[in-house]
């Protein structure tokens, strides 16, 4: 698939605005034109994570599927598991466009969407009709002109309780003024308290515990990641989503793109949000779940956020230049590579590296 894809669909899709060429490409994945994934499920690949049984360890990021349009489409793509949103309570259309900018040299995307999103109900309504079968997480976010967002990442999980399979709190985007600043220690700790406590609440009701997950930026001085570590597990959070997007341009080749204001995604990610997951495995230990994100591009790319430190691992940018064919050639090509190494369980080659990448400055 990933071939034709690159010959074809991508040259034809180029031609468009790439918020066009997306709003097409969910249309395409609504109306079956994109066929399924067909492998045999291996074993080795099955992870459980937050006590949740995942078939293999890729996942859609958020940002992909803002409103829940095509969950079950994205399952059958390969994805063990996808992550809807960024949501927020009201609708809101976000920045100006144009606000999505392809980088081709790079093979990087930077966007400024600023959570353009239907709301919780558009969202709410769709995964209320789907079945559950396969794993949809819930990616929860504030609007931009709320007077209390922590309120509002409250909300998020009060409304999805009955419908997400596990949550993710993002303070992380860098397209809604003053969101990172939810990072800080004392800001995270009142966050953390809130949202977990309204977990917890939920549970009690509905008799099943949802994991809550947060998703950090890769942005970070060590002292922001020492902050981060320490109220993760002082408030017991389920775990980590390393990372979202940078305001870092360094190393582009296209210095024209670069100077758009927004977050960078896509292949450039890749060494920066792989140094920061590894960063952060060595400061809150072996248990707690993380799952990386940033510049995933192939299944070595993928092994290699697992031996940096990852349980999962997540990709979006880079499906805009491999193509839907992307999720099923990164699976297959994980269990290829558990052939080659010799082992049984992908688990077995997590943190091989995460001293080489701790290492490494962010």
């Amino acid at each position: 698939m990933i071939d034709p894809f690159k010959r074809i669909a991508r040259r034809g899709l180029f031609l468009f605005d790439p918020e066009t060429a997306h709003g097409m490409s969910i249309a395409a994945l609504k109306s079956g034109v994109v066929p399924a994934c067909r492998f045999a499920p291996d074993p080795r690949l099955r992870q459980t994570v937050a006590n949740i049984d995942f078939p293999n360890p890729l996942g859609m990021a958020a940002g992909y599927d803002k409103n829940a349009e095509v969950p079950e489409a994205l399952l059958k793509l390969g994805f063990g598991f996808t992550e809807i949103g960024t949501v927020t309570p009201k609708p809101q259309s976000g920045n100006p466009r144009p606000r999505i900018f392809r980088l081709v040299e790079d093979e990087g995307v930077i966007n400024r969407l600023g959570f353009n999103n239907e709301g919780h109900e558009a969202a709410f309504r769709r995964l209320s009709q789907i079945g559950r079968a396969g794993i949809v997480g819930v990616n929860i976010g504030a609007n931009k002109d709320s007077d209390d967002r922590i309120a509002d990442y409250v909300a998020g999980i009060r409304r999805f309780y009955s419908v997400a399979r596990y949550f993710t709190a993002n303070i992380s985007s860098p397209n809604t003024p003053g969101l990172r600043d939810l990072q800080a220690r004392e800001s995270l700790a009142a966050l953390l308290s809130a949202v977990l406590a309204a977990r917890d609440e939920e549970a009690g009701k509905a008799g099943r515990k949802i994991p809550v997950f947060l998703k950090i930026a890769p942005d970070l001085t060590e002292e922001g990641m020492d902050d981060i570590a320490a109220e993760a597990l002082a408030h017991a959070l389920d775990g980590l989503i390393v990372s979202n997007t940078t305001l870092s341009r360094d190393g582009l080749k296209d210095r024209v793109q670069a100077k758009e204001t927004g977050g960078l995604s896509g292949v450039p990610l890749f060494e920066k949000s792989t140094v920061v997951l590894a960063k952060m495995r060595k400061r809150v230990g072996s248990a707690l779940p993380i799952i990386g994100v940033g510049g995933v591009s192939s299944a070595e790319t993928a092994l290699e956020k697992v031996r940096a430190g990852a349980d999962l691992v997540q990709l979006y940018s880079c499906m805009v230049y491999e193509g839907p064919g992307l999720p099923g050639t990164i699976v297959r090509g994980l269990s290829k590579l558990l052939d080659r190494e010799k082992v049984a369980s992908i688990r077995d080659l997590r943190d091989i590296s995460v001293d080489y990448w701790a290492a490494r400055n962010v």
